[in-house]
């Protein structure tokens, strides 16, 4: 498995490169409005909410409203590293949301927890809510805006670069995320519908210890049993890293597949 969200090759379509040479916000002297499980609304200096709130537990600070005409909607995804529904306002996100999920680097996620509020030329109040917060292994946080298959507008870059210098002023991380790959997004959305837990069957070391040299996916299930019941537990192996292969290639059963070291997740 590789970590999908930092991977910027695997997009197909990156947006373009945040604003340079521009004179970015203080970090210092930004807020940051969220809203804590209670339903209690509160507002910090950024740089102390970054550091010290548990901001992957709180609620999301803006709703996504629903269009007339839109072909997608707000909905919810259950998030396998989260055991919970996580709530998504379109497609884009939702895919990134997918593709977060399945990035053995974040261990939670949540929609919209933080509102970002800087001054902006002129003395005005700028205000952005990123699209998705995870929580890292390292315990850092990553603030992503998810962008379409159609591009962003320069609002949204310009905002970028200012998010970019705040979460590196947190030691955290920003990414304006364009598309996955095509053949990377068709990959991880197969082997998400096999995420949750009940797909593992008690399976998982003997999967690993069949798929301990490199072997095509079918002659290991071949080897492992009763196909039916196998396959579920070879793709969630697959979803939690217990077995890699190459997904930037389209996911067959003649794909080699190898145990790793370690577990993904």
């Amino acid at each position: 498995m590789i970590p999908l969200s930092f991977e910027p090759h695997q997009q197909a379509d990156p947006p373009p490169p945040l604003s340079i040479g521009r004179r970015f916000a203080d970090p210092a002297h930004m807020t940051a409005r969220f809203i804590r499980p209670d339903g209690t609304e509160h507002e910090l200096p950024w740089l102390e909410t970054a550091g010290e709130q548990r901001l992957e537990e709180c609620l999301p600070v803006r709703r996504f409203p629903v269009c007339k005409g839109r072909r997608s909607a707000p909905g919810w995804y259950w998030s396998a590293t989260d055991r919970c529904l996580v709530h998504h306002g379109f497609k884009a996100m939702r895919t990134q949301l997918m593709m977060l999920d399945h990035d053995p680097v974040v261990t939670a996620l949540a929609c919209r927890p933080v509102e970002l509020s800087w001054h902006g030329r002129g003395g005005r109040t700028v205000s952005h809510a990123p699209h998705l917060m995870a929580r890292l292994a390292d315990g850092s946080g990553l603030l992503v805006d998810c962008a379409s298959r159609f591009g962003v507008g320069r609002r949204l870059v310009w905002r970028a670069a200012h998010l970019e210098g705040a979460a590196a002023a947190a030691g955290w991380h920003y990414r304006l995320i364009g598309p996955p790959q095509p053949v990377v997004e068709a990959n991880v959305r197969w082997l998400a519908g096999y995420r949750h837990p009940r797909y593992a069957q008690d399976r998982l070391p003997e999967v690993a210890e069949c798929f301990r040299a490199p072997t095509a996916l079918a002659e290991g299930v071949r080897l492992l049993g009763d196909p039916i019941a196998v396959w579920p537990s070879v793709f969630h192996a697959l979803w939690v890293g217990v077995l890699s292969v190459p997904l930037e290639r389209p996911l067959h059963e003649r794909t080699f597949a190898a145990a790793c070291a370690e577990d993904g997740r």
